[in-house]
């Protein structure tokens, strides 16, 4: 039996003490995680700063360097993630159905965890965390493999994590940190010991991992993001929405790819549009109207992830062909219309077929943590099992719980008895 596979049978058993945890014990070992991250800071620095040397020599892209960074800011983040995170009820135990079958025969569907996940994520140091933590949380064993960029501050994540976890109670064996790219297609074919793999990267990656795994995968291929500037739109929020969308951190696979302007406004909020992105440092890529108007690059590929200061500008005739472009171009991961006409915001959140729509509001609100999922394992485009945010929710099943006594099925398969199926709010 090779390593890996000897770690995931860990994992798998440990599965099964994680699953019977208490609420108490977990948010005590969360507690324990936070304070050990913030005491060995120093350490987390120094590692990463190895980290950011190397890619910095080795020209790194500088979305993929800026991911990389993990100073005192994202460490405060990830502690008031993780104490946020405490506060949220435990998903594992709820009941959510309740039927009475006949007289004695109670059958319930309660919440369990999946059991071993495997989350395969980009160079950023805080998704290590968040990732450990929401699966503590929701009583599942988890595998880790992170950007080979990371690989120090990884490292030192991963242990501090672990040993302050095991130190409060988490059974040996809960988290696992691969270091290889080797190791991937190894933990791919552990479909005896992982129930679900969740990999975080680009469209080619995860059909990669798909094509090579008999464990079920969750997960969203890019983020192909819109916001549709209606014709009934407000300017000033239209610009200040804009701007966020685009630049507050361009690196994410929520920020907007893509903006659509009505044709009606190609005159007069436009201009302003083009302005304000260009103020900001945006590289404008349009249709031909745009790049001929504007100076900016002509755009041939609608279906485009920058993951940088550059957007996507097309205009359109309307929201008939907005939805259109959206549902035909985008990634079903995030996209929002900017308006004040009720019946155009009803039309679009009812028609655009993505995991979270918005109205007038930055695509850079879809995220785990800012929707209080306490921080997020990964995005799913998937219409199965979890969508949008894949927080505590997204990380566990259910199984049914019937409670009898004595009885069999011969007197309701011969007729002599009948099911009263009794359904109790709950």
């Amino acid at each position: 039996m090779s390593e890996i596979s000897e770690q995931a049978q860990l994992a798998r058993n440990a599965s099964f003490k994680m699953a019977v945890l208490s609420r108490e014990q977990k948010d005590s070992a969360l507690r324990a995680i936070a304070e050990s991250l913030d005491k060995n800071k120093a350490l987390i620095f120094e590692a990463n700063e190895k980290d950011v040397a190397k890619a910095t020599a080795d020209d790194l892209d500088k979305p993929l360097l800026k991911r990389l960074g993990f100073g005192e800011a994202k460490l405060a983040d990830s502690v008031s993630g993780i104490l946020s995170l405490i506060t949220l009820e435990d998903p594992v135990g709820r009941t959510t159905l309740h039927t009475t079958l006949d007289d004695g025969l109670e059958l319930y569907r309660v919440t369990c965890p999946i059991g071993v996940i495997g989350v395969i994520f980009e160079s950023r140091p805080d998704a290590l965390i968040q990732i450990a933590t929401l699966c503590l949380k929701s009583g599942n064993s988890v595998f880790l493999k992170g950007g080979s960029e990371a690989y120090n501050t990884n490292l030192t994540l991963a242990k501090i994590i672990y040993d302050a976890g095991v130190g409060a109670g988490l059974p040996e064996g809960w988290l696992h940190l691969l270091t290889t790219r080797s190791e991937i297609s190894e933990m791919l074919a552990l479909d005896e010991y992982i129930d679900l793999i969740i990999p975080r990267g680009s469209n080619s990656f995860v059909q990669y991992i798909m094509r090579n795994t008999n464990i079920a995968v969750l997960g969203h291929a890019d983020g192909v993001c819109h916001t549709y500037v209606h014709k009934a739109c407000d300017k000033d929020k239209t610009l200040k929405v804009l701007i966020d969308a685009k630049t507050q951190y361009v690196s994410v696979c929520n920020a907007t790819e893509t903006i659509l302007v009505d044709e009606e406004l190609k005159d007069t909020v436009l201009p302003d549009i083009i302005g304000a992105l260009k103020s900001a440092g945006v590289e404008i890529y349009g249709d031909q109207y745009v790049a001929d108007k504007f100076g900016g690059i002509l755009q041939t590929e609608w279906h485009h992830e920058y993951l940088d200061m550059k957007v996507s500008v097309k205009l359109v005739s309307g929201i008939n062909e907005a939805i259109e472009h959206i549902n035909r171009y985008g990634s079903g991961h995030t996209d929002a219309i900017l308006t004040e006409d009720q019946d155009a915001r009803d039309r679009f959140m009812a028609e655009v077929d993505s995991g979270s729509v918005l109205v007038n509001c930055s695509t850079r609100f879809a995220d785990g943590f800012r929707y209080g999922f306490g921080a997020e394992v990964g995005i799913s485009t998937s219409k199965i099992h979890a969508r949008g945010p894949v927080g505590l929710e997204g990380l566990v099943s259910y199984k049914y719980k019937l409670y009898g006594n004595g009885d069999i099925v011969a007197p309701y398969a011969s007729g002599d008895k009948k099911f009263k199926h009794i359904k109790h709010d709950i």
